[in-house]
């Protein structure tokens, strides 16, 4: 079942939005749901163990580029079950 629902956004944001959207060739309708559809999700998954390498990968930290990334996961996985 679908709802209609008014949204009120600047216009440089909405027209930026328009702009995503049409690059994606998706509609703003869609590209809105998908986005709730992911941060629902995020909200209602917040007690997945997520290692902290892959959640520097997705808060935008800076990555070294000689990272051992086995050693990394290694060390994590040591940590969560001790």
């Amino acid at each position: 079942m679908e709802e209609t629902i008014t949204i009120k956004l600047n216009q440089d944001v909405a027209e930026k939005a328009k702009q995503i959207a049409k690059t994606k060739q998706l509609t703003l309708s869609t590209m809105v749901e998908q986005y709730f559809q992911a941060i629902s999700y995020e909200h209602n998954h917040y007690d997945i163990d997520i290692s902290p390498f892959v959640q520097s990968m997705s808060s935008g930290e800076h990555i070294p580029i000689d990272i051992d990334y086995k050693e990394e996961y290694s060390n994590y996985l040591a940590e969560k079950y001790k």
